[in-house]
């Protein structure tokens, strides 16, 4: 590359590289990493499409390039990502946030912004790798109170610094320890949401480089069937329920109704299965029996 290198001719190149490589959104990629560089908003790089790129940031744009052509994923490049409007570090210790599992926050705003809805004052995220649905919730649900659960301190370490930078640490509890161990004991929750490892072992082998090779496998890996951790998350879920409580779980798509069944087995009523963005079955969504 030379001092000639606008913004264009950037984007158009890695863009091709991109594509020619088959990475996902590879115009979006190449934007996000364009504009991480320059340090600017997506939008700025269009309103001044022929700024010379300096000799600095063409170096940058080379090494994040080359990482993304082996399959890092943008969001640990730029150690960004966003969850329904709000940015995340992001890193190797979790999960990187993905839009499908907006759908779990939004279906339990839309609850509790029903007039005949009772309070959501205490919810626990179960797995709750890099907060985001936790501390999403939090931002939205100002009067209630977190339990944020995960079997790795490195993402109970990361989860905890996104909530002290979305400023809602004081209302979120970090708990290490395996699905619902960390909260035995505890006051009934209103809520319980998790996004388990739930990838059957059959599906392993057609995950994407920059999933299977990036981040961690115990956040992804759900065993022979997907359900090795969603078995016995319902199964222990309805006894740390209030009356009228509600479970809410994200599944492989392909499990949905299998998922379905265990909530319905586990004692929970008004099952649902909601799409992602995608169209997929990939929330189950249940509630306690009572009032």
């Amino acid at each position: 590359m030379s001092d000639q290198w606008t913004t264009r001719r950037l984007l158009d190149w890695i863009t091709g590289a991109f594509t020619d490589r088959d990475l996902d959104s590879p115009r979006l990629s190449a934007e996000i990493l364009v504009s991480h560089v320059v340090g600017c908003e997506r939008l700025r790089l269009y309103m001044d499409p022929d700024r010379p790129a300096s000799p600095s940031e063409l170096d940058a744009l080379r090494d994040l390039v080359k990482r993304a052509l082996n399959h890092e994923p943008i969001q640990h490049l730029t150690q960004t990502a966003w969850f329904f409007g709000l940015p995340f570090h992001s890193d190797a210790r979790a999960l990187v946030p993905r839009p499908s599992t907006e759908t779990l926050v939004e279906h339990l705003l839309q609850h509790s912004r029903r007039s005949d809805a009772a309070p959501l004052r205490r919810i626990a995220d179960i797995c709750t790798g890099s907060g985001c649905i936790a501390i999403s919730l939090a931002k939205n649900l100002p009067e209630a109170s977190f339990v944020a659960t995960d079997l790795s301190q490195d993402a109970l370490d990361l989860a905890r610094s996104n909530a002290e930078s979305h400023e809602v640490a004081d209302r979120i509890e970090f708990r290490e320890g395996n699905l619902l161990e960390p909260i035995e004991g505890d006051e009934p929750f209103d809520a319980i949401v998790s996004n388990p490892p739930y990838i059957p072992d059959h599906e392993w082998y057609a995950v994407e480089a920059n999933v299977k090779d990036h981040e961690p496998h115990s956040a992804l890996r759900g065993g022979t069937d997907g359900l090795d951790l969603i078995r016995p998350l319902f199964e222990g879920i309805a006894a740390r329920l209030a009356p009228a409580g509600w479970a809410v779980v994200e599944v492989a798509a392909a499990h949905a109704n299998d998922a379905a069944g265990l909530a319905d087995r586990a004692g929970l009523t008004d099952i649902t299965v909601l799409k992602d963005h995608e169209g997929l079955d990939r929330i189950v969504a249940g509630r306690r029996v009572g009032q």
